[in-house]
């Protein structure tokens, strides 16, 4: 994953967990809100959406769009011309304009990148406040604040929420140096007939590709 972040100026999402839990404060509607959320991602044989990703000092200067498709722990992800796949085991990143894949297991330190990356790692990692409804491209979402309770190189992350449905629609994070990275998400598709192997990476389709391993 830090790979393929570091590739596309997606450093800003890459999550860290830690060993220890710390003391921290979560209201009870941010959890029933969050725990949901999670629950209906969870309950589905797939999910596929498209994102666009915003990032700069402050404000959103610079969007790119991807799209996303998870199974379980599975993914393939595709945004400014490379492509990520987790099998489960390891991390494919395909540069298409570079010619190359690399190969990895995922660190431990690092989360994927999913909608569930968040909404699993605010029980233990940030304090998190439900600070009320906000208008959001016409749709009244809620907002939920959360801050790490240990310092990350975050200073907040914003996770705004369409509760009727249990879906993730918009997050903000916040860095310490005032980098600002968002994810606006779109176009939800559910419990797809996926091809066996759009969470597979075929070797034989990248005989020309310097192929890595780590």
């Amino acid at each position: 994953m830090k790979k393929l972040l570091e590739k596309t100026t997606l450093v800003g999402l890459s999550l860290f967990t830690f060993g220890l839990s710390f003391a921290q404060k979560i209201d009870q509607k941010s959890q029933s809100i969050l725990d949901a959320v999670t629950s209906n991602y969870k309950s589905k044989k797939n999910t596929y959406f498209k994102f666009t990703y915003g990032s700069g000092s402050g404000k959103v200067t610079k969007a790119e769009t991807g799209i996303f498709y998870s199974s379980n722990d599975k993914y393939k992800l595709k945004i400014m011309g490379i492509e990520q796949i987790f099998d489960g085991s390891k991390v494919y990143n395909i540069n298409d304009s570079d010619k190359e894949v690399t190969i990895a297991k995922p660190n431990d330190s690092d989360v994927m990148f999913s909608p569930l990356s968040y909404l699993e790692s605010y029980k233990k990692d940030y304090n998190v406040t439900y600070v009320g409804k906000r208008t959001v491209n016409g749709k009244s979402l809620d907002y939920i604040k959360m801050t790490p309770v240990k310092e990350n190189g975050l200073s907040q992350v914003n996770l705004y929420v369409n509760s009727a449905q249990n879906k993730l629609v918009k997050l903000e994070q916040i860095a310490t140096n005032n980098q600002l990275a968002t994810i606006s998400i779109s176009d939800y598709k559910e419990n797809q007939n996926l091809s066996s192997n759009v969470f597979s990476f075929d070797k034989a389709k990248y005989a020309k590709y310097l192929i890595t391993e780590l």
